[in-house]
């Protein structure tokens, strides 16, 4: 099988694997610092901070993306390629990424550690298991769950009103049948029945909890506050009300740690924490992106799906909360992405269609302009197919060179660090001779209803924001128990600046629609649910876990 041909899976496990402490020594990390699984990856030790907090940060980069289309962005591929190529021009860049979920993985999105010949290994690991974060914040999320149940049946001290109880379980699994369920069905001992419901565990409170937290200290803190449910009078009852902290840290000690890997390229990885950028703020930890910016010259992340959501909310949830200041944002494009935005269907993609190309960059345009609003210098770069025409990749070179852009081509699916020098050398030049002056979109004591439609028509180009009476009531009551200077962590579909996955490009004239706007009092933000996204997705009718298998020599295949 020729090269161009291997599947990212098959290119992954061909690859020639350094020992991690060698990774790690690269980067000043000693072995003293590392708590192994296995050769090939690693957790860092919490004693590493102390031994580097104090040094000069490198420069921050974002990497972010157009609206996802069927066309394909390849954005994770982007930033593996792009930490790659920094090698090849002298420059000491570490990857900082989100882990993986298990529900896109086995259903229509595949995995997400890069792709061809700029991934993320061991990409099976990375993809599947990896170091347990995600069943410890499982684990931690159904404990609490439980204890919050078992609260009400053992006399109910806190009067819990079970009408009103608004923590959910969770599994890290696309099952849509379990977005609504009733428990505490049977005898009088198997609890009180009542409506529950579950979320995806990158949906988790405590996911975000983690990604956000400075510490183990700042972990428990933030777990006490979590709002599980009200009393019978409307007050919040949290999880330290019901003595759950202790035991949730217990179960997250290990997890709050970063993991530490390496591309096929043997650059250094930290992959740590997962919420998605639809339901969630879409960011990988605070930990792992400060720890990145000690040990390298030039720390890469990226933020998930379009700009419109994990850039919005890198900029405006975790740079806030963290104190974090993006030096310049690199945005990925596809030539087939802009033409699906401009409407070809998914089976012609590949012909040329400058027609088509022209009216769908309008999507790419917003997302620069969006950008800038931070006043954070942007470099668009093209994710390179082999049926781009020349007369395609020009036309778009010049449109962004005309708004202030640099623009660069990448190849790195095909070439790895070779195929990114291009963009790595105008990343830097941008970093040497543009200053970022970035500042969030909306100040603290904004009125949250105010900063929902600040994100709304800034960023999405809204018309304007309607608000259903359940969610004004929410914003109400969100404000009064003094939850109003928090950010807005806007849960809204990936595939549109709009609420309507279905209206691509620019949409103009349409309103947000706001159903419900809940307190994610531990994590530090309002979540406010637009239209019909949903917090526990489904399968597909043919989902990814089809073509997933296993050797009989325990060799895994099909993964993509």
């Amino acid at each position: 099988m020729s090269k161009e041909m291997k599947s990212d899976i098959e290119i992954a496990q061909e690859a020639k694997v350094e020992h991690i402490r060698d990774v790690a020594a690269r980067i000043g990390i000693e072995e003293s610092d590392l708590i192994y699984y296995g050769n090939n990856k690693a957790k860092i030790s919490d004693e590493l901070w102390n031994k580097v907090k104090d040094r000069p940060d490198g420069k921050l980069v974002l990497v972010t993306a157009i609206n996802p289309t069927a066309g394909g962005e390849g954005k994770t591929t982007i930033t593996v390629g792009l930490g790659q190529a920094m090698a090849h021009i002298g420059k000491k860049a570490v990857i900082a990424l989100r882990e993986p979920s298990l529900g896109p993985c086995f259903g229509v999105k595949g995995g997400a550690a890069g792709g061809g010949y700029s991934q993320v290994v061991p990409m099976e690991d990375l993809n599947l298991h990896f170091t347990g974060d995600f069943h410890a914040i499982t684990s931690a999320n159904n404990l609490l769950a439980a204890l919050l149940d078992n609260h009400i049946q053992q006399g109910n001290e806190k009067r819990i009103d079970p009408r009103q109880v608004v923590w959910k379980r969770c599994v890290d699994m696309n099952d849509r049948v379990l977005r609504n369920v009733v428990v505490g069905l049977g005898k009088k001992s198997d609890g009180t029945v009542r409506e529950d419901h579950f979320v995806i565990t990158v949906a988790s409170e405590i996911m975000a909890i983690l990604c956000l937290a400075d510490d183990l200290a700042d972990l428990k803190r933030r777990l006490d506050r979590i709002i599980v449910a009200y009393d019978y009078d409307g007050n919040p009852v949290t999880a330290k009300d019901i003595k759950a902290t202790g035991a949730m840290a217990a179960l997250l000690k290990d997890a709050i740690k970063p993991n530490l890997v390496q591309t096929l390229e043997h650059t250094p990885a930290l992959v740590h924490g997962g919420p998605f950028a639809n339901i969630a703020h879409g960011c990988n930890s605070v930990r792992a992106t400060k720890t990145a910016l000690k040990l390298g010259d030039i720390a890469i992340t990226e933020a998930g799906f379009g700009a419109d959501l994990g850039a919005e909310k890198f900029m405006d949830i975790k740079c806030r909360v963290a104190g974090l200041a993006p030096d310049a944002v690199v945005l990925v494009a596809t030539i087939r992405a802009l033409k699906y935005n401009g409407g070809v269907a998914k089976d012609q993609l590949s012909k040329s269609n400058l027609d088509a190309l022209k009216k769908g960059i309008v999507n790419l345009e917003k997302h620069i302009e969006n950008i800038q609003k931070f006043d954070v210098p942007v470099i668009v770069t093209l994710n390179s197919f082999i049926t781009d025409t020349p007369e395609e990749v020009a036309f778009v070179k010049e449109f962004c060179e005309e708004r202030d852009c640099e623009f660069a081509l990448a190849e790195v699916w095909k070439k790895g660090g070779k195929g990114g020098v291009e963009l790595a050398e105008k990343v830097v030049k941008t970093l040497e001779t543009k200053e970022s002056k970035f500042h969030p979109l909306y100040a603290d004591e904004l009125p949250l209803a105010e900063k929902i439609e600040t994100i709304a028509k800034e960023i999405y180009g809204a018309r304007g924001v309607i608000f259903e009476n359940t969610a004004k009531k929410q914003l109400a009551k969100i404000e009064e128990m003094g939850f109003g200077s928090f950010p807005v962590c806007m849960a809204k579909n990936q595939y549109s600046l709009s609420d309507d996955a279905k209206l691509l490009g620019r949409p103009k004239d349409f309103d947000i629609h706001i159903r419900e706007v809940y307190v994610s009092a531990g994590a530090g933000f309002v979540v406010a649910l637009t239209g019909a996204v949903l917090t526990m997705p489904g399968l597909p009718k043919s989902p990814a876990a089809y073509q997933i298998d296993v050797t009989d020599d325990g060799k895994i295949t099909g993964l993509f």
